[in-house]
């Protein structure tokens, strides 16, 4: 989420412009200008809000959750406690092989494939996007082949496992963005404020 303040952007106004268009480019599209999108738009969504949780910004936790609860009413889907998969998601992802022994990494991949089932039966597709997803916004290359193997199995074709890997690229790189800005434009505020700057 961009947080459009009526207030300036520490960055400028230029750099937000960036930002907004970076999120139309990731979440609705620009017409004539964006790529078409593989996933759709509640999918981008949850990426985007368990990338929000790992990231820990309350900001993008909150507007993504909106957005996800804005989308599922007007799709008319059953309840479904979303938010408290996504966070059980996220902390499952929290594992990297890099930190455990391979007894424990073995143990941890069936146990993530039981889990990573029970989502799917809800959102086909989801848990293996945010392992990929969370693989790539830690540059985890053991996360992201096993996501990726799962990800090559719901979408055999080769174009479209490619948008699929680009919806969820944009996400985690427009995500970042987001939640850096969001996460330290308070910092930065109070800092610049203690000098007598007000942004």
């Amino acid at each position: 989420m961009t947080g459009r303040a009526t207030r300036e952007s520490i960055q400028g106004q230029s750099f937000n412009d960036v930002l907004n268009e970076l999120h139309a480019h990731t979440f609705s599209g620009s017409p004539g200008e964006s790529d078409p999108f593989t996933l759709g738009e509640l999918e981008r969504e949850y990426i985007a809000y368990a990338l929000a949780l790992y990231y820990q910004c309350e900001h993008c936790r909150v507007y993504h959750g909106k957005v996800i609860e804005r989308l599922r009413s007007k799709a008319g889907l059953p309840e479904w406690l979303w938010q408290d998969e996504l966070v059980k998601t996220v902390l499952f992802l929290r594992t990297a092989k890099a930190g455990v022994s391979a007894l424990e990494w073995d143990g941890w991949v069936a146990s993530w494939r039981r889990f990573a089932g029970r989502i799917h039966h809800r959102h086909p597709g989801l848990a293996c996007a945010t392992a990929y997803a969370i693989g790539i916004s830690r540059a985890d290359e053991p996360l992201m082949d096993m996501a990726f193997e799962s990800l090559k199995d719901r979408w055999p074709d080769p174009a479209t496992l490619l948008g699929v890997i680009r919806d969820i690229d944009r996400v985690v790189v427009f995500m970042k963005a987001a939640t850096s800005k969001n996460r330290t434009d308070p910092i930065v505020r109070r800092q610049l404020g203690g000098c007598g700057v007000r942004v």
